[in-house]
C-alpha cells in the first residue's frame, strides 16, 4: 500500500502540473473538435485511496457516466473519467449545444460525444506524463457506461483483476460564460506502475 500522507510536495507539485498541462491541451483538442473556444480551470490535483473514488463523486450509488480507458506500456492502469448525470446534461447543452430532453436516458449522439470527451481529456493527461516521465503510455479505445459509481468501479476491477490501490484524481472544470462544469478523471496505475512513474520523473518511492 502506497501511502501518500507522506507524499513530499515536489511530487505534488510534479502531478499538478501534468495535470495543469495535460488541461492545457485538452482545452485545445477540444476547441478543434467543436469549433468553438472552450476553456478549462486549473485542475485540482491530489492522490488518494482507491475506495474514497466513489466518494469523491457522490457515493457508490450516485448515478454517474463513466469514460474508462486501459493504459498500456511501461506503466500500465486504468483511466476513469466521472461526470455526474445533472453535469452531463449541462455539458452536452453548453458544450455542445444540443437541446437538454427531460426523458432519462442520453441517444447515442449523447453518448458519442461524451466518450470523445472523455477520449480527449485521457489523451491530453496521459501524453503530458508519458511527456514529463518518458515512458510509453497509451490509451486503448474508450468504453462508457451510465450507472451507480460503485457498480461501474467493480466493473473495472471485474475486467482487470487487481487494481492498483491509490488513485490520481484531476479534478475538470469547463468554464463556459460563469458556469463551471466539473468532472472527475482518476488515474488509478497498477501496483507496480507508481513507483516506475516516480522513479522515471527521478524520485524515490519512500
Amino acid at each position: 500500500m502506497n501511502d501518500f500522507k507522506g507524499l513530499g510536495a515536489f511530487k505534488l507539485d510534479v502531478l499538478k502540473e501534468v495535470g495543469n498541462i495535460g488541461a492545457g491541451n485538452a482545452a485545445t483538442a477540444l476547441s478543434r473538435l467543436l469549433d468553438k473556444p472552450v476553456d478549462m480551470a486549473v485542475p485540482k490535483v491530489k492522490l488518494l485511496p482507491f475506495e474514497e473514488i466513489a466518494e469523491i463523486v457522490g457515493g457508490s450509488e450516485q448515478i454517474v457516466i463513466a469514460v474508462f480507458l486501459r493504459v498500456e506500456g511501461d506503466a500500465p492502469g486504468n483511466m476513469f473519467f466521472i461526470i455526474e448525470e445533472p453535469s452531463a446534461k449541462r455539458m452536452m447543452h453548453r458544450l455542445l449545444s444540443l437541446e437538454i430532453r427531460e426523458q432519462a436516458g442520453y441517444s447515442e449522439m449523447e453518448l458519442s460525444a461524451l466518450c470523445e470527451i472523455g477520449n480527449i481529456l485521457g489523451g491530453s493527461y496521459l501524453s503530458s506524463l508519458a511527456d514529463f516521465t518518458g515512458l510509453s503510455m497509451m490509451p486503448t479505445v474508450p468504453s462508457i457506461a451510465m450507472d451507480m459509481a460503485g457498480a461501474i468501479l467493480s466493473y473495472g476491477l471485474l475486467q482487470f483483476g487487481e487494481m492498483g490501490d491509490s488513485a490520481l484524481l484531476i479534478e475538470t472544470a469547463f468554464l463556459e460564460g460563469r458556469d463551471m462544469l466539473e468532472g472527475h478523471f482518476f488515474l488509478i496505475p497498477d501496483p507496480e506502475s507508481f513507483n516506475k512513474i516516480f522513479q522515471a520523473l527521478g524520485v524515490t518511492s519512500e
